[in-house]
């Protein structure tokens, strides 16, 4: 590879995937005949606990106990309710509801649990459906139902009905959560910031605190929310889980996966348990290991399945395997995960098709340190390579400042990275040696920290030890 008299950028390695959106309200998807993770049950609400999993005044009414088939002592048991729902066993709750609406379809206990077992089956809009039709029924009808729907809506990506939806509904501590994640979304720090303070003690509440702390990228803070938690609350395992997701963005891969043990013992075929350890194992070791963990998911996989169907698998293997299959896998997913555009990036700056990656990210309001690192990155290469490339400079210049001089950024390698490279666009090379010998035990066979530092060190009049530097460089 032809090296110019140019800043390499540090971009980040492929980025693996949690969770389809963080700890936050969405959920996560499983794949094909998996059975879906146990970290929802009918005592401890998800993550995002924005949805209640019954109606606000207590549990809906379970319906009475269904007949035997017969009198006789040889009849077939038919199956409960109440049983698939305590096996979580949504398919099955939906057939047997569906089946006793089409014989009495104006039995609203009916209907309210075919709503409940839709949304969680994950069918959001089929539920959504049920809670319309029971708006329908009549005037006198309970208006949680609004707050339910809007629920839906959210879990849609609707979210601007959802909160239109929600207003209709009574004032409830679910709609307050429906309404404090739709602000989220909106990043309306006014509507943010009064939600917040409306949020009580509650575990639904607290969680639902906690994963909009980890969507915003405040993950010690969702950390501390999810321990006392978790301290309060030992029979509810899944947070374990979600301790664990905090500790591997925090960077403690080896804590995560102690923690996630945890959960694992008692759950082995969680998909989301067993993706969360994967990316674990990647960042710990590499893409073989972490491939290695997934295949896990194979022996949970229904009869000419592969776990490989699941979007958010087939991301990930994409990112485990160094980038294989990436324009096959990856642009169909557009933003879901949200790694899935930035990793799209990458390939693209990767394969040397650099206005590619800038058509990806230029409409990008980023939000998080990864995606201001991204940007920078794809402005630094373009401005490089254009003859009068000012404002793509001054652009990445601005996106590197703003994270190596931000307060969580600054003292990791990451953050040092970017402000020797926002330097480096400036020339100014003292400043540049200084962040680069803070992160030289680090990178010594970085090739990209190698071709900077011999770089600066030229630059500064010290060609010896730039000559040595640029030696090291494997990839000539």
């Amino acid at each position: 590879m032809e090296r110019q008299a140019m800043l390499t950028t540090f971009t980040s390695p492929l980025y693996d995937s949690v969770l389809s959106s963080g700890v936050g309200v969405a959920r996560w998807p499983f794949p094909v005949g998996a059975r879906r993770c146990h970290t929802t049950t009918t005592h401890h609400p998800p993550p995002a606990t924005m949805m209640s999993k019954s109606r606000s005044q207590g549990p809906a009414r379970m319906p009475e106990k269904a007949k035997a088939g017969g009198a006789g002592a040889n009849a077939v048991k038919i199956p409960e309710l109440a049983e698939f729902l305590a096996k979580r066993d949504y398919v099955g709750a939906i057939t047997l509801l569906e089946f006793k609406r089409q014989s009495n379809p104006s039995d609203i206990t009916n209907l309210e649990w075919l709503a409940y077992a839709y949304f969680h089956y994950g069918e959001h809009k089929k539920s959504h459906g049920a809670y319309r039709d029971l708006l329908r029924m009549g005037s006198d009808l309970d208006p949680t139902y609004h707050t339910f729907a809007a629920a839906c809506l959210f879990y849609m990506g609707r979210y601007q009905e959802a909160e239109e939806e929600a207003l209709r509904g009574p004032s409830t501590k679910l709609q307050t959560r429906i309404l404090f994640h739709c602000a989220h979304k909106f990043n309306d720090e006014s509507k943010l910031m009064t939600y917040h303070q409306q949020l009580s003690d509650s575990i639904e509440d607290q969680l639902s605190l906690a994963s909009i702390h980890y969507l915003r990228s405040h993950f010690q803070e969702a950390t501390d929310i999810y321990k006392r938690l978790l301290l309060e609350n030992r029979e509810h395992l899944a947070l374990n889980v979600y301790v664990a997701l905090c500790y591997c963005k925090l960077d403690y891969y080896d804590v995560s996966l102690e923690i996630l043990a945890v959960y694992l013992q008692s759950h082995p075929d969680s998909a989301l348990a067993i993706n969360l350890k994967a990316c674990n194992h990647f960042r710990l070791y590499n893409g073989k290991a972490a491939e290695a963990e997934l295949k896990a998911l194979q022996e949970h996989t229904g009869p000419g399945g592969s776990f490989t169907d699941n979007d958010l698998i087939g991301h990930n293997l994409v990112v485990f395997r160094g980038g294989e299959n990436a324009l096959q896998v990856l642009p169909p997913l557009q933003s879901l995960p949200p790694e899935a555009r930035l990793n799209l990036v990458i390939y693209y700056l990767r394969t040397g098709e650099p206005q590619e990656a800038f058509n990806l990210i230029k409409d990008l309001e980023p939000t998080t340190p990864q995606e201001y690192i991204l940007k920078g990155v794809v402005h630094a290469t373009i401005g490089q390579q254009q003859h009068d490339g000012t404002e793509h400079l001054k652009m990445a210049q601005q996106c590197f400042q703003i994270v190596g001089a931000s307060a969580s950024e600054c003292d990791t390698i990451p953050g040092r990275q970017c402000m020797a490279s926002c330097f480096f666009l400036l020339k100014q090379f003292d400043d540049v040696l200084i962040y680069l010998k803070s992160v030289a035990n680090f990178s010594y066979n970085d090739d990209d920290f190698n071709w900077n530092y011999g770089i600066a060190t030229a630059a500064m009049g010290d060609y010896k030890t730039g000559e040595e530097t640029l030696l090291l460089i494997q990839n000539t």
